[in-house]
This record gives C-alpha cells, structure tokens and sequence, in this order.
C-alpha cells in the first residue's frame, strides 16, 4: 500500500462565466507512484494539474500536500518543489542544454558549478548524450527536447513531479521510447507523478493508478489499471477504454508460464530433412551461430537464409506479457510466436493455441483472486 501524499479534496473550479471545469473531485494521490489523469476533451485533467501548484485556484474544496493545506504555502515555494513537464518542453530557446537544466537550482541560489553538474549528471540520467549540453533547444529532436524537460523538471530533486500531455507532439516510436524512459527513471528514483494524457493506452501503461473523467471534471473511476480493464465501473469508462479492453487486459498477465518448444530450433547448417521428425511444429526455426532467430522454414526445405519466413517480433518470457506474446503469434506468417533471453538468443517457441490456453488459466486465477478478496 502506498501512503497518500496529496489529498484533491471536493474540490470545485468554476469560472466567471459559470463554466465548471472541475466539479467536485476527490483523490488521494499516492506516494511514490504515478497516477494518470485521462479522459475526453473538456474533463477537467489540465485544470486539476494545475489547481495542485496553484497556476489554476480552486472556487471550492482544498489541496493538501502531506497534510498541509497548500494554500498555506508561498506560491513560489510550492512550484520550486514540484517539477513541472509539458507538452513540446517549453524550454528557454536562447539557454543552452545544461543551462535550460540548471534552471530551478539556480533560482534556488545554487552555484553555476553546483547547477550545471548536477545537470550534466541529470543529462545522463534521461538518456541524453552529453555533446548535447551545449547545444540550444532548437538544435535538438522532438524527442530530445521533452527528455530535456523531464531532467529540468527532475533537476531540484522536487518530491512531486506534474506532467501536462508531455509526450503528445512526438511520433508513436519516440512516444514509446519516452514512456519506456519515465518508467525507468521512476523505478529509480521513486517520485510522486500526476501525468495528464487523452490516450488511454498511456494511461494504462504508465499508471500506478488511474482516473478516468468524465466531460464537466467529474471523477468516472479510480483504479489500478488491471481493475479498470476488467471492471469498468459504468457504460461510459467501458466506451472509453474501447472495445479492446479486454486484449489491453493482458498486458497484465506474465508470459513466463508459457510453455515453450524448443524442438523447431535449428541452426542455419542443420540437415532440414533429418531434423524434421523431431520437430513438434509445422515450421523449423532457425537460428544463427550464436542462437539468434533469423526465419522459419518449412522442415524438409533446404535452410537457406533467402528463402526463410520472417520469424516476427520476439518476446521475452521473464519481462513481457501475454499480450506481446499474442501479438507476436499473430503477426508471424507461421502463427507461432518466438521466445528469446535478455541476449536475443532463441528460447522456444509457441503457438497461439497454447497462448490461448495460457490466457484462459490466467482468467481463471484473476477471477479466483478477486473471489478470494471478496
């Protein structure tokens, strides 16, 4: 269990034209974790982000932070403890890297020294190549870019960090990359993130807990995620979280049990015809010296790299999911997936029948699970 860190209690935002932005919500964000805000359009998400360092004040209702009310707290002082990430950065164009970086510390009375190593420690940390931290913003990706807001945002050590939609404006595979980036630094370092997003998929993968909301700023549901998937808590998260909820759900269940075959892995020198009746597939893999997957073959067919079927995407049986398993089944040409170690070395393989079994037995505890806790 995670302690509450910041309480959102009943509060309201309503502006002069009578508009209600946020209506009475209530959430106790925990400690140390990362909990998302997502939700259509017109929910409130920004608004509640920025009622917590008070760049939005609430009408009604209250804000504590470790107990304390922060309306209590000089506004300057409050924002210097939270890192704040948006969407394209915002970084200064005429700073440097390392300058954009120090910021915060510097504002706190941090030397230039002090500031710049500890934000030439924390260009290392999110992934960025020190040769960059004389460069300006404009000389960098898009992707680039947000990993310099994130250290900025990082670069105080602030307890809680506030990220607004920080990942939007970058393509799906630098998207990726960054949110592979978060949960890492997070494993790490043990922040309390409140991430803002539209993309439920987002939501689902990076948060500890979850808060759908409805149009208006009304609280639809609060959960981890593997809840919100198999219990949505009315008609409209259902239609929110989409009609493959229940294929998201199985990012949730290890892949590990998985049974795998090994009898269809050939190297690429191997005899086709003399292997082929120990095989236990309808296709062999092969690999090359080192035990890497290259393709697949039809047994009796001479092992020749051109004339091998893409062997698909890999997965890793102790890291990844049922769900990249099945994925990995259906996108190969053959309907098997192929397992590998932490070095790409083939493992096994699996067909998406005995995934399919896996995922069935993978119900069958989850439902005997939440029976148990009833």
């Amino acid at each position: 269990m995670f302690a509450v860190l910041i309480r959102i209690d009943a509060v309201t935002k309503r502006y002069d034209d009578g508009t209600v932005a946020v209506d009475r919500l209530s959430l106790d964000i925990p400690d140390r974790a990362i909990t998302v805000l997502v939700g259509p359009s017109g929910c409130g998400k920004t608004t509640t982000l920025r009622m917590i360092n008070r760049m939005v004040e609430p009408t009604e209702g209250g804000i504590l932070l470790d107990g304390a009310d922060i309306r209590q707290q000089p506004v300057d002082s409050l924002r210097r403890s939270m890192g704040y990430v948006i969407q394209n950065a915002g970084l200064f164009q005429h700073r440097t890297i390392l300058d954009n970086i120090a910021t915060v510390p510097r504002l706190l009375g941090w030397s230039k020294q002090k500031a710049r190593g500890r934000a030439a420690e924390l260009m290392e940390r999110v992934g960025l190549d020190g040769s960059l931290a004389k460069r300006y913003p404009y000389q960098l990706s898009g992707g680039q870019q947000q990993r310099v807001g994130v250290a900025r945002a990082l670069a105080a050590d602030p307890p809680v960090l506030l990220m607004d939609e920080p990942f939007s404006a970058v393509d799906p595979v630098v998207r990726k990359g960054l949110q592979d980036e978060l949960l890492r630094i997070q494993d790490e370092l043990g922040k309390t993130i409140v991430f803002v997003t539209h993309d439920i998929d987002e939501a689902i993968k990076l948060g500890t807990m979850v808060a759908v909301l409805r149009e208006g700023g009304r609280l639809a549901q609060f959960a981890p995620p593997a809840e919100l998937l198999s219990a949505p808590a009315d008609a409209f998260v259902e239609d929110f979280l989409g009609a493959d909820r229940g294929i998201r759900r199985l990012s949730f269940f290890p892949a590990d049990a998985l049974e795998l075959a090994t009898g269809p892995l050939v190297p690429l020198d191997a005899d086709a015809e003399r292997l082929a009746a120990g095989a236990d597939a309808p296709y062999l893999l092969v690999t090359d010296a080192e035990g890497r997957p290259l393709g697949w073959a039809e047994p009796g067919v001479p092992l020749e790299r051109d004339r091998l079927l893409d062997h698909g995407r890999p997965f890793r049986p102790g890291t990844d999911s049922l769900r990249t398993a099945l994925d990995g089944a259906v996108l190969s040409p053959t309907g098997w997936a192929v397992a590998v170690d932490g070095e790409g070395r083939a493992v096994g393989v699996v067909s998406q029948r005995a995934i399919g079994e896996a995922i069935r037995a993978a119900h069958g505890r989850a439902a005997t699970a939440v029976e148990a806790a009833r």
